[in-house]
């Protein structure tokens, strides 16, 4: 009998130990780069709306999509989107205990598609790769020396990765041999099924501007439902490469159609709707937050001077100072 009970008791505290354990999520922010240095100030907004993480995005310029040059880390830039300024930005964050995710960014003059890069030769192709390494290696050298969680190889890249996989590959294992976290790439949102490399990363990022729905005002129900065709895909790129999906960016502008092309930042849609926003909102934390597959993610856009921005007027992305704001301080708390 007494064999029998000490076996029992083993059994249940195997049972016990072997259980799934709740992981907690990434419930990120989009840190924008600023003009100047950041303080207390401006981080304590972020912790009061439960975020525990933050991505931090240094910038690179190029002049055109056929460019092969990318300026970056120069006198010329903000504060924030120099290696200075990131660094910066992470001290002030980690004081509060906000984990980083860096995540280094090029912007093409006049808001060209960076999907749309695309060299002209085989010459460009190859300057453009010995351009890239180096701006993508200051901030490896970077992620590095601070020990952030999430190091992101490159954002919506789309032609890039489709005519140069070997560099590619061979970049991760030039990151590899200086960082040594976690690393990802912030794939668009219908760019992510036929990314080459995520066997090489730790996390499947995407940019999650899913269509969901045509309705002016979609109710959460709508965008649930629109959702249904997209999931399962992402659930399956998920396990076929055995990594979990990062939303690397995701979010809504407070304005009416908010669903139907979630990526657009035509300015001639600036029909305010903030409910929109929160239905919207509400439904993607309903359909991802509770997948055991799912990591996590970071809304986009997170601006440093809080008093300033978003507001009942505000049409953009920024869920800062309108209704929207109590879902994420809501499932941020939550999860």
């Amino acid at each position: 009998m007494k064999f029998y009970i000490h076996c029992l008791l083993f059994c249940v505290l195997l049972s016990c130990s072997m259980s799934p354990r709740a992981v907690k999520k990434i419930n990120g922010v989009s840190f924008v780069a600023a003009r100047d240095s950041v303080d207390s100030t401006n981080v304590s907004p972020v912790v009061e709306i439960n975020a525990n993480y933050a991505a931090i995005m240094p910038f690179g310029f190029i002049r055109n999509l056929d460019n092969p040059k990318i300026i970056h880390n120069t006198d010329r830039q903000w504060f924030g989107e120099t290696r200075a300024g990131a660094k910066q930005y992470i001290e002030e964050l980690s004081k509060e205990d906000i984990s980083v995710m860096i995540k280094p960014q090029i912007w093409v003059s006049r808001g060209q598609f960076t999907g749309e890069i695309m060299m002209k030769s085989e010459e460009t192709w190859e300057e453009l790769e010995i351009s890239y390494t180096s701006f993508i290696m200051e901030y490896a050298e970077l992620a590095e020396e601070v020990n952030a969680d999430i190091f992101c190889i490159g954002t919506e890249l789309e032609l890039f990765v489709k005519f140069r996989p070997e560099y590619w590959s061979q970049l991760i294992k030039q990151i590899k041999s200086t960082y040594k976290g976690n690393l990802t790439y912030a794939a668009n949102w219908n760019e992510y099924r036929k990314t080459p490399f995520w066997n090489q990363l730790d996390y499947i990022g995407i940019d999650a501007y899913f269509p969901v729905s045509n309705k002016k005002t979609p109710s959460i129900e709508d965008c649930i439902k629109g959702w249904q065709k997209h999931k399962p895909v992402i659930k399956e790129v998920s396990k076929t490469n055995g990594k979990p999906v990062l939303f690397a960016e995701f979010g809504y502008r407070s304005v009416d159609y908010t669903g139907r092309q979630p990526w657009s930042y035509d300015r001639s849609m600036n029909s305010v709707n903030l409910q929109a926003q929160v239905n919207a909102t509400q439904a993607l934390f309903d359909v991802f937050w509770d997948e055991d597959w799912f990591a996590g993610g970071f809304v986009w856009k997170w601006f440093v001077e809080d008093d300033k921005v978003g507001g009942k007027d505000n049409h953009m992305f920024t869920p800062q100072n309108k209704p929207v704001e109590a879902v994420f301080k809501n499932y941020y708390k939550l999860n």
